[in-house]
């Protein structure tokens, strides 16, 4: 994909830059060419991840009342600005899986989560990468 010139040289803002999310996103911003910013004043453009959540919730439970399988949900919301000025307003973009959960499994369920956590992280970076190539 190639990038606005504006995209150029773009400085990732977020609390944890070693999210699933940022990390995808800084790798897409290497693979198009950008040259990621180390400080946001010498930046062309600031991409501001404001959230960068993951929430589990059960959706189903067993007859003993133990759950069985989860929903992940993973939330990122960011705004892009560029000399002061806002190329893209705050925008929210999520991803949903679910999984089934066994206690007698649980290593292998607990890496399940991470996988499925890092593929949505992936996927919501191309998201926004498709987003961005918009500008």
């Amino acid at each position: 994909m190639v990038l606005p010139a504006v995209m150029r040289h773009p400085y990732i803002e977020a609390s944890n830059q070693q999210s699933d999310f940022v990390q995808s996103l800084r790798r897409d911003l290497l693979i198009s060419g950008a040259q990621p910013a180390t400080e946001p004043t010498r930046a062309s453009a600031v991409i501001e991840v404001r959230e960068d959540q993951v929430k589990r919730r059960v959706l189903s439970v067993s007859a003993s009342n133990r759950p069985t399988e989860y929903e992940v949900i993973y939330t990122v919301r960011y705004t892009v600005t560029a000399g002061g000025k806002t190329l893209l307003a705050e925008q929210t973009v999520h991803s949903t899986r679910s999984y089934t959960f066994s206690e007698n499994l649980l290593l292998a369920t607990q890496h399940e989560e991470a996988i499925l956590t890092g593929a949505m992280g992936r996927e919501l970076a191309d998201i926004v990468m498709r987003r961005l190539g918009k500008l």
